[in-house]
């Protein structure tokens, strides 16, 4: 069953994206509702698994995690059970912040977060080397980040269905 979600709930959500530690009074001033029908829409979101969680966002640099490295990857074979090998892998390492499988010239994209260019080498050599059903991979350096949002635009979108 489909259901759209009306501009007030996309209001809340952009209000929480951005601030995921939003005073319920602000959140409900910020969206033009009182503070009970607020909390009722923000509960109702959480329990629809609308909104999974909250986090803080990190600044890499100054903890020291400032080497971010795209790999393409390759597998020697994709049947089911080779792509959940690999898949089940993947989550085993932590500096892999992202893995996405794509269609096109690669089987998987992985975002590598590390301290330096070193600790990648030491990463991609001891443990990414290593996945399951790994045929060969391609690494980049990322230079300079331009955009970095994980933040789905809500307001300006002519609808939203969910399931």
């Amino acid at each position: 069953m489909k259901r759209n979600l009306d501009i007030t709930d996309r209001r809340i959500l952009d209000e929480l994206q951005a601030n995921g530690r939003l005073p319920i009074v602000e959140l409900a001033k910020r969206v033009h509702l009182t503070k009970t029908p607020c909390t009722e829409r923000v509960k109702r979101l959480e329990k629809l698994g609308i909104i999974s969680g909250y986090s803080a966002n990190l600044d890499a640099a100054r903890i020291g995690l400032s080497h971010l490295t795209i790999v393409h990857v390759s597998l020697t074979q994709t049947s089911d059970t080779a792509l959940v090998d690999f898949n089940e892998e993947v989550k085993r390492i932590p500096e892999i912040e992202v893995c996405q499988m794509l269609a096109g010239q690669f089987d998987y994209m992985l975002i590598v977060r590390c301290r330096n260019m070193g600790h990648f080498r030491d990463l991609l050599g001891d443990r990414i080397s290593k996945l399951p059903n790994l045929l060969q991979t391609h690494s980049f350096a990322v230079m300079e980040t331009v955009k970095d949002t994980r933040r789905i635009a809500m307001t300006n979108q002519d609808s939203s269905h969910f399931e």
